[in-house]
This record gives C-alpha cells, sequence and structure tokens, in this order.
C-alpha cells in the first residue's frame, strides 16, 4: 500500500548512545540527590530517634512528616527525570514549527 511502507524514525547509533550516556549520568545525579535525602533520615533515625519523636506538623512526629517527603521526593525526581529525558525526536513538532510525519 503506498505510505505505509516506511519505517520508524530512528536516531542514528551515535545519537542513540549520547543520549543513552546523558540519562544515566543525568539518573544518576538525581539517584544521589535521593540518596542525601534517604541518608538524612537513616542517619537520624540511628544517631538521634529522639529527635524523630518531635512533633513538627499539625501533630505529627518528625519521622512520619521525614517519611512522606521522602516519597514525595521520590516522585517528584521520577517526574524530572522523565521530563529532562524527552528528546526532540518524541515530540510532535520539528525545531521549525513543522508537524513530524
Amino acid at each position: 500500500m503506498a505510505g505505509f511502507d516506511h519505517g520508524p524514525n530512528e536516531p542514528d547509533e551515535k545519537e542513540s548512545l549520547e543520549t543513552i550516556s546523558r540519562n544515566t549520568r543525568l539518573g544518576l545525579k538525581l539517584f544521589m540527590v535521593y540518596l542525601v535525602l534517604y541518608g538524612g533520615f537513616v542517619f537520624l533515625n540511628t544517631f538521634s530517634p529522639a529527635r524523630m519523636e518531635l512533633v513538627v506538623f499539625a501533630g505529627l512526629n518528625l519521622a512520619i512528616v521525614y517519611g512522606f517527603t521522602l516519597i514525595i521526593a521520590a516522585f517528584l525526581l521520577a517526574m524530572i527525570y522523565g521530563w529532562m529525558c524527552r528528546n526532540e525526536i518524541d515530540s510532535p513538532t520539528a525545531e521549525n514549527g513543522e508537524v513530524k510525519s
């Protein structure tokens, strides 16, 4: 059939390796951010467990607030990673504003 004989637009191998490399570096940086946050949580629990009982917000202790903060931070970092790993190939428009086919 006419018009159905072309394959998907795939990036060349060099561009693909550069993208994978960039995404890996970004993922590791975001992981380090989370590791510091989680390390702080573990450090507080290990060396100052009494501080985790301190009520900090709306009757909730620091352990609960910090734990929920870790969950929210993980979600936000995942969203940032997904947003920053997008390529222009994934975008429906080209650089000059034309719709890609």
